[in-house]
């Protein structure tokens, strides 16, 4: 336990000396007041709260970010130190390496919460008070969304450990994980939209549907965060989908979580064999 705090905080301190912690954090709180403060000119018409149309505008654009983020962090963890050497070094003492993997992953993601977390609750904070004071009792889908945000971020930074574990220069994980990011992002929703487009015969059911989502993280985070709540999944646009939804919030967070599980679990065991 100790070697995984030890490598914990080593992750985090070299996160702060790199200042990746304040550009996160202050990237995240100027993206969420941006978007607060331009949408807020419609939620007079429309009476609905800014937080609710904060939380659909950053449902949208964190899908982009979040990813990006976490895989930015992540894609050197194992091939950089391989590269420069540190991890040779790293390894001499008393620690195994699914400790260095355990205690790196948890390091990031620390890192990424407290970016998440501070800079989405500011910005929901400020938010409030600009519009007339707090009121707690909308900010259930806010938490929701931040929780959400950082189980979106643990799941890239799975997949950024994996990537990293089985390449050998930082250069092609580099051009790995940026093809990970356009499938997951772009391209795969694409695909799935073109499919239902030239299925004409109905062919593909609902359920096909469902099941298809669930192999995108980031379509797991947009159906957590806009269908979970009856103003948000209305003010989104998708209040019919969430009715026609079979997928249950816990099947989401469930999925959300093997997105996690399965490539860091895959990631530890190509680590153990690797050549260092």
């Amino acid at each position: 336990m100790k070697a995984i705090i030890y490598m914990m905080s080593k992750e985090i301190r070299d996160g702060l000396r790199n200042r990746w912690v304040f550009a996160t954090t202050l990237l995240l709180l100027m993206l969420a007041l941006s978007l607060g403060f331009l949408g807020s000119s419609t939620t007079g018409e429309v009476k609905v709260d800014p937080l609710t149309v904060t939380v659909v505008s950053l449902s949208s654009l964190s899908v982009y970010l979040i990813p990006l983020i976490a895989l930015l962090l992540s894609f050197d963890a194992i091939v950089g130190e391989v590269e420069s050497g540190t991890m040779s070094l790293l390894l001499s003492y008393p620690i195994s390496r699914w400790q260095v993997l355990v205690g790196k992953f948890l390091g990031h993601l620390t890192i990424l919460s407290a970016a998440t977390i501070v800079g989405y609750g500011l910005a929901g904070a400020v938010l409030q008070l600009a519009g007339g004071g707090l009121d707690f009792s909308v900010w259930m889908p806010f938490v929701h969304l931040i929780v959400a945000s950082i189980l979106l971020g643990a799941s890239f930074l799975a997949i950024g450990y994996l990537v990293s574990s089985m390449t050998r220069e930082r250069a092609a994980t580099i051009g790995i994980v940026i093809a990970v990011w356009i499938f997951f992002v772009v391209i795969f929703d694409m695909v799935l939209l073109g499919v239902l487009i030239a299925d004409t015969q109905h062919a593909v059911s609902a359920s096909a549907v469902n099941i298809a989502l669930l192999f995108n993280p980031t379509d797991v985070y947009r159906l957590l965060n806009l269908t979970g709540y009856e103003n948000i999944a209305l003010y989104s646009g998708m209040g019919g989908i969430s009715e026609q939804l079979e997928l249950s919030r816990w099947v989401l967070v469930v999925a959300q979580l093997l997105w996690i599980v399965i490539p860091f679990s895959l990631a530890v065991f190509r680590f153990r064999s690797k050549q260092i």
